[in-house]
């Protein structure tokens, strides 16, 4: 399928969004994933002849050679084992209509499974892969599955993706996003969810070290939403449970922090870690919170530039 027809395939993108695509789109071969109506049993290289699951794709693609795997908006891709991305330069593209934060058509999901490695829906540690207008979903109920999306690789990107967890709603531990990644971007993306109460911390982006050899570094979150249904002062919609969980930048530049105002709580901040960074400091440009009592906790290496730069209220919204 030659570059120049990537776009009749019923994705409608602005001239600027076309920039973006262009920007992930390389040489490779395409895979094409639609479950409603696909097969495993075929090739894959078309519509008419494409996977029913996302995981079948990862298998064919081949690492290094820039290959793009489609995913058709229809129906929600349910996977009944956790993905795993170990190749490199891997593009996944939602085909759903406009971009946007949330409501995205090309959703991946898995259910109720039973394997201790099953901890995220998706858990990516291959180099340089992208992900674009998709959604993440994970509802399974097995103790270890505690995230949506398992971020372990190196200069990922994310762009107009939404990650929801329906379950271990007051689980400390759980998260959508489990941030472990190096020199991970994230552009007009949506964390959690303003309709489902979370309990305890229960962060939306957990930055705590967890996988095996992994740690969040130089990260860029620009234009994120982040949401949440409070019942108490404890929730963090962004987290880090240990000292060296951040190394160098962590910058978030005009992301919004929002808490439902129907919630039972106020979380007392809305970003915040369970000890003061030592290696490394996180940047709140030009950010928003709502129903939050201060946008970021005190002392715990934390940065906030805003319109008035004062740490605590800086960015918070002010009913008129």
């Amino acid at each position: 399928m030659a570059r120049r027809d990537f776009f009749h395939t019923g994705l409608n993108v602005s001239r600027s969004q076309i920039a973006d695509f262009l920007a992930v789109i390389g040489p490779g071969n395409i895979y094409y994933v639609d479950y409603r109506n696909g097969d495993d049993y075929n090739r894959g290289d078309g519509w008419d002849n494409a996977l029913k699951t996302y995981s079948k794709a990862i298998d064919l693609v081949t690492s290094n050679n820039n290959d793009i795997i489609m995913i058709d908006g229809d129906s929600t891709v349910v996977e009944t084992a956790m993905v795993t991305i170990a190749k490199n330069r891997v593009h996944t593209v939602g085909v759903n209509g406009l971009l946007g934060h949330y409501g995205q058509g090309a959703k991946i999901s898995v259910g109720v499974t039973t394997a201790a490695t099953d901890i995220a829906t998706i858990k990516n540690t291959g180099v340089r892969n992208t992900f674009t207008g998709i959604k993440v979903i994970n509802e399974n109920t097995v103790a270890e599955g505690l995230y949506g999306f398992a971020e372990g690789g190196e200069f990922s990107r994310f762009l107009s993706c939404e990650f929801y967890k329906s379950t271990d709603l007051d689980d400390a531990g759980a998260s959508e996003f489990l941030h472990n990644g190096d020199s991970a971007e994230f552009y007009d993306c949506t964390f959690g969810s303003s309709a489902n109460i979370t309990g305890d911390i229960r962060a939306n982006v957990l930055v705590t070290a967890t996988l095996a050899g992994k740690k969040c570094r130089d990260t860029y979150f620009e234009n994120c939403i982040f949401l949440s249904k409070a019942d108490d002062t404890d929730k963090v919609m962004v987290y880090g449970a240990n000292a060296t969980d951040v190394e160098r930048m962590f910058l978030m530049k005009d992301c919004t922090f929002f808490n439902n105002p129907l919630s039972a709580g106020t979380p007392a901040h809305a970003v915040g870690f369970g000890a003061a960074q030592t290696e490394g400091a996180v940047i709140l440009k030009s950010c928003t919170s709502v129903d939050c009592t201060v946008m970021a906790e005190a002392a715990v290496g934390i940065y906030v530039d805003g319109a008035v730069p004062t740490f605590g209220t800086s960015g918070v919204s002010v009913a008129a």
